[in-house]
């Protein structure tokens, strides 16, 4: 018996793997999203969820388990969430999409505009790619120019070429399109007052997240925003992550700055499949029809509308407005961090597995002997609080999480912090069942 196993009760995932074998042979990388792939994760883990209700999920092995990341940070009030079903169930039976727009598509967009200060139009779509995209061309159009620079700290932007071309899975992306995206440094202005130098007259926009893991400093946001407006560039910020957590009205709200283009999608619709691309009238209205300069293909998705989609945004921002999210995932998420903490400083680790990040949108990082990242170490903390019955790929947390969800999961680090331990000492290989996880961004699979 492997020694990271001893007096945990083992999971059983026979059903998972006999769909992982079916998987790989209908679906390239076996799912739909590479974080979810299976070289994300440790080889004793739940492959396939069935169900999850608040912040509890159940594999379809039977295993149950408490959940962070929340689908990727997009169902922040909790999985199957009644006010959200109750107004998607009544939508549906009107039918989900027509030939003409749908009444719902207005009062949506009505709903977004009253939360989102800054913003003037919006147009929907499905996913947070189409979205900044979309922001990517009406900057183009706006300016005239042809290259975008992007806040290379900040992991991922979008599916399409604009963004992947400059990452190491770049394969069929043609050179001259990576050549068109330049990358700067976040909390570093010079960084990007080098690029409008280097670049004088070319940049039509700027995209970036307003924070990952800490804020920005010495006013960094307005900084950023005013060298675009001295040069002519969009200002664009992508809220995937941080809208509907940080605040409300968006971590703009939070920071005070007014970017020219926002992009929505992870918290709107509590994990239905609703993003937006919201901004100033000016430029939002090159997508549309009552102005006369050059017409622009802004965004024209076929599903961008559904009508059932839209419901759970009104549903879940309705909810936002009237209920304490936000609050509750600042305050659950700190009690997390401090409990979390404790433990793991008890065990002498605290300089191995940080814990970074704003309560409402935490991670952990998974560091070796040489205090380095390691892949290796991160599978073992994964294998072993999922043995330990909670799924955490990171610790972002949902307003379905509670108190005793909180005891449990700090229980279940603290027991896989001591195999942490014994495998620094020991050697990580003696703990970690099966080969360790890879980072999505690689340009070879079987290559580190």
């Amino acid at each position: 018996m492997n020694l990271a196993l001893r007096g945990v009760s083992p999971k059983k995932f026979g059903h998972s793997r006999a769909l992982q074998r079916r998987a790989h042979q209908a679906i390239p990388g076996g799912c739909h999203t590479y974080a979810k792939g299976d070289d994300q994760y440790p080889e004793l883990c739940p492959g396939f969820i069935s169900r999850g209700k608040g912040c509890h999920v159940w594999d379809v092995d039977g295993n149950e388990f408490i959940e962070y990341n929340m689908g990727g940070r997009a169902v922040v009030l909790g999985h199957a969430f009644e006010p959200v079903l109750d107004a998607v169930r009544k939508e549906l039976e009107n039918g989900c999409n027509f030939s003409r727009p749908a009444a719902i598509e207005v009062e949506c967009a009505e709903e977004l505009l009253s939360m989102i200060s800054s913003a003037e139009m919006v147009k929907f779509c499905k996913d947070g790619s189409t979205a900044t995209s979309g922001a990517v061309r009406i900057a183009r159009a706006a300016t005239g120019r042809d290259m975008i620079a992007f806040c290379k700290d900040h992991p991922f932007f979008s599916i399409n070429d604009w963004f992947i071309g400059s990452t190491a899975m770049n394969a069929g992306i043609p050179r001259a399109v990576r050549e068109l995206s330049l990358g700067f440094r976040y909390n570093d202005i010079e960084s990007v007052r080098e690029l409008f130098r280097q670049y004088p007259g070319q940049i039509a926009g700027v995209v970036l997240e307003p924070a990952k893991y800490g804020d920005p400093e010495n006013g960094f946001l307005h900084q950023v925003r005013d060298v675009c407006h001295e040069n002519g560039a969009v200002f664009i910020l992508d809220e995937m992550i941080t809208g509907f957590r940080w605040h409300n009205g968006g971590a703009q709200e939070y920071y005070n700055v007014i970017p020219d283009l926002c992009c929505f999608g992870k918290g709107l619709a509590n994990g239905f499949a609703v993003s937006a691309l919201a901004g100033k009238r000016e430029l939002m209205e090159l997508g549309g029809l009552h102005h006369d300069t050059e017409r622009v293909f802004l965004l024209s998705t076929t599903h961008g509308a559904e009508t059932h989609g839209l419901a759970a945004a009104i549903a879940t921002m309705r909810f936002y407005k009237s209920n304490p999210v936000v609050k509750h995932l600042w305050d659950i998420g700190q009690k997390l961090r401090l409990a979390a903490e404790d433990v793991i400083r008890g065990h002498g680790l605290q300089d191995h597995i940080p814990i970074i990040g704003k309560p409402c949108c935490l991670v952990f990082g998974t560091l070796d002997q040489n205090r380095r990242g390691s892949q290796a170490f991160r599978s073992l903390f994964l294998q072993e609080t999922i043995r330990r019955g909670v799924l955490m790929p990171a610790l972002v947390v949902s307003y379905s999480h509670s108190d005793t969800d909180i005891e449990k999961t700090v229980a279940a680090i603290d027991g896989a912090a001591r195999v942490y331990k014994k495998a620094l000492d020991e050697g990580v290989e003696r703990f970690l069942v099966g080969r360790p996880s890879k980072v999505v961004f690689r340009r070879y699979n079987h290559r580190d």
